[in-house]
C-alpha cells in the first residue's frame, strides 16, 4: 500500500516530508515521541510487575489524564529489593529514567549493579560501550561500533542473571549482535522474568519478543523451553513481555502536545521562512512529481506497477 501512496503523491506532484528525517546538521531527530515511549514503556513495566507479583496495583497509562496524572500515579509502586536494566542512552531511555526516578527508583552504576545486594530497588542505565566487546579484544569504540556493529560481540547475558526486569530501549541494528539468546534463558541462573521491550524489534535483540502487542492486549508470556508464547501471566515459570509498538499513544494529549510545540520551535521556520540548514530539503522525499536526491533510492520501487 506503502508504493502507490507514494505513486500518487508524485502523479499529483505532492510535496512530501518525513517527519522522521526532519535532523539537524549532526543527524539528531528534532521532532519525535521518543520520550513518550519511553515514559510508557517504563511505566508499564512497573504495571507489569505489579500484576504479576500483587506489590501494587497501578491505571493504565491510558487512563491517566496527562503526563501529570500518570507521574501521581507512580506513587503506588511499592517495589521489593528488585534489579532494573535499562538500555538506551537517547529520548527513549531518558523519558524510560524519568519514570524510574519519579517513582522513586535509584540509579546506580553497572559495578554495583553486578556485584551489590540492594536493601531497595534499583536501576542501571547501560549505554552499548558497557555490554559489547570487540572481538578481537581492543577498546570499545562508540563510532565504529555504529558503522560495523559485526565487530563485536555482546556479553549482557550477566545482567540478565541478577535484574528482575529488563527495560530495553536501545536502537538494534541488524548486524550488531542479540543482547542474549533463548540458549541464556535456559541458564538456571537467568534471572529476569518481565521484559518491557520499547523497541519492539520482532525476532530481533530481544528473543522473548516474538510478535507486537495492542494497548488493548498489551501483555503475552515466553516460554524459551518451546520458544512459544502463551497467554499473560500464566505460568511463574515464562517470561512476561510487553511489546506494544505504539506506547506514545497512550498518552496521547501530552504526546501530541509536546510534539506539537517541536514541530512550531524547530521546523515552522525553516519550512516557510527560510531553511538555512537544509532540515526540509533533507526531509523531503517527493516534490514537483519526482523523488529528491536524497530518496532516490526508492526510484525502482516507485516505478514497479
Amino acid at each position: 500500500y506503502n508504493r502507490g501512496l507514494l505513486q500518487e503523491v508524485l502523479k499529483k506532484k505532492i510535496r512530501l516530508i518525513d517527519y522522521e528525517a526532519l535532523k539537524d546538521t549532526q543527524g539528531n531527530r528534532l521532532v519525535a515521541f521518543g520520550r513518550y515511549a519511553g515514559i510508557v514503556g517504563a511505566y508499564n513495566g512497573l504495571w507489569v510487575y505489579g500484576n504479576r507479583y500483587k506489590n501494587y496495583s497501578l491505571r493504565r497509562a491510558f487512563e491517566c489524564f496527562d503526563i501529570n496524572d500518570l507521574k501521581l500515579e507512580l506513587r503506588k509502586v511499592k517495589l521489593p529489593p528488585i534489579k532494573i536494566v535499562l538500555t538506551g542512552a537517547g529520548r527513549v531511555a531518558k523519558g524510560a529514567m524519568e519514570t524510574l526516578d519519579t517513582a522513586g527508583i535509584r540509579k546506580v552504576n553497572a559495578a554495583e549493579f553486578l556485584s551489590t545486594d540492594f536493601n531497595e530497588a534499583v536501576y542501571v542505565q547501560l549505554s552499548s560501550g558497557e555490554y559489547h566487546l570487540r572481538k578481537d579484544g581492543g577498546h570499545f569504540n562508540r563510532e565504529e561500533f555504529h558503522k560495523n556493529p559485526e565487530l563485536y560481540n555482546s556479553n549482557f547475558s550477566k545482567f540478565m542473571m541478577v535484574s528482575d526486569l529488563l527495560i530495553a530501549g536501545a536502537f538494534w541494528n541488524p548486524k550488531a549482535p542479540v543482547l542474549f539468546t533463548t540458549e541464556d534463558m535456559m541458564n538456571s541462573s537467568f534471572k529476569t522474568k518481565i521484559v518491557a521491550d520499547i523497541t519492539c524489534d520482532i525476532s530481533g535483540s530481544i528473543p522473548t519478543t516474538k510478535k507486537p502487542s495492542t494497548i488493548a492486549d498489551p501483555l503475552y508470556d515466553y516460554d524459551p523451553e518451546t520458544d512459544s508464547t502463551h497467554p499473560p501471566l500464566s505460568n511463574k515459570n515464562f517470561i512476561t513481555v510487553m511489546a506494544v509498538d505504539n506506547l506514545p499513544c497512550e498518552l496521547p494529549m501530552s504526546a501530541s502536545e509536546e510534539f506539537g510545540r517541536d514541530l512550531i520551535d524547530k521546523i515552522l521556520k525553516p519550512l516557510l521562512i527560510s531553511d538555512n540548514e537544509e532540515v526540509i530539503e533533507r526531509a523531503t522525499i517527493a516534490k514537483d512529481g519526482k523523488l529528491t536526491k536524497h530518496f532516490s533510492y526508492l526510484t525502482d520501487y516507485a516505478n514497479e506497477k
